[in-house]
């Protein structure tokens, strides 16, 4: 079971919220004005991103004609929301969307993930995302470096623990060749991969696609990150990063397209066992 998230938990009681007023034939509008809030306010609610008072809740639960049981786990949902998790210690650095990534995969259960260019940020030394960071936007000041770095090995831990992320990580060649920082930084990143992947073999399993490979569906394309979740209840969440946009998706069709993506680059790549060895190849040859 992986860690509780306030953002996973917020996440699945807008879902169910809107589940239930959909099933008992109301409008958002409607729904809304019988509760004292605005529709947006409720549209808000139903994605995720706001938080509803225990009282607005009481009120939800008595207009939706939720049962005593049902009651009790929106409660229990909005209790595990209204705690911090540690991603909200960067609000001043990170937008929203991507503060709600962190909160998505701190609570999921699985991730399937496709880089063609950089390294994962799960999988990153830090010396590596400081390089990372500071050459990928002129944007970024120099003063938030530091708190970008610790934020990006924070969410690490996920790898790690009692219940421990499973990752499957599909990378092009290029992301194990390209001199990140300097040969270097480069080698002591691949030598940090090669002792994660032997050290979490039941739970991280690292897959790359040689520049041999005749192409698949994923190449070309941009990063992305699939997450699938304990709560049987919540759908898979696809977080997507391009050079000037990142953003999460939830529609369905959608998400299927990128798991073909996925599927279809690992079929691309070699083994498990090849991989870690021509990752033991480039690091030796640097």
């Amino acid at each position: 079971m992986a860690p509780s998230s306030p953002t996973v938990a917020n996440w699945a009681l807008g879902l169910r919220i809107r589940q239930q007023r959909e099933a008992v034939g109301l409008n958002g509008t409607g729904a809304a004005k019988r509760v004292g809030i605005t529709g947006a306010y409720l549209s808000e609610v139903e994605k995720g991103k706001k938080n509803l008072s225990p009282d607005r809740l009481g009120e939800l639960i008595e207009v939706y004609e939720f049962d005593s049981d049902e009651a009790d786990e929106l409660r229990q949902l909005r209790e595990q929301a209204s705690h911090r998790g540690w991603w909200t210690r960067y609000s001043a650095i990170f937008p929203d969307e991507l503060l709600r990534f962190f909160g998505y995969e701190h609570g999921a259960e699985s991730a399937h993930t496709y880089d063609s260019g950089l390294f994962n940020g799960l999988l990153q030394t830090e010396e590596y995302a400081r390089a990372v960071i500071e050459s990928g936007s002129p944007n970024v000041r120099l003063a938030e470096v530091d708190p970008r770095s610790e934020a990006r090995l924070v969410r690490q831990q996920r790898l790690r623990g009692r219940d421990p992320l499973r990752m499957t990580a599909v990378m092009s060649e290029a992301v194990i060749r390209q001199q990140i920082g300097g040969p270097g930084v480069l080698k002591r990143q691949l030598e940090h991969l090669a002792r994660l992947i032997d050290e979490l073999h039941q739970t991280l399993e690292v897959l790359v696609v040689p520049f041999e490979a005749t192409g698949h569906h994923a190449m070309g394309g941009s990063a992305f990150h699939i997450m699938t979740f304990p709560n049987g209840t919540l759908p898979t969440l696809i977080w997507q990063e391009t050079v000037t946009s990142t953003s999460l998706i939830t529609d369905q069709l959608t998400v299927r397209e990128y798991a073909l993506a996925h599927s279809e680059a690992a079929k691309a790549a070699l083994s498990r066992e090849d991989s870690l060895a021509l990752v033991r190849e480039s690091f030796n040859s640097l």
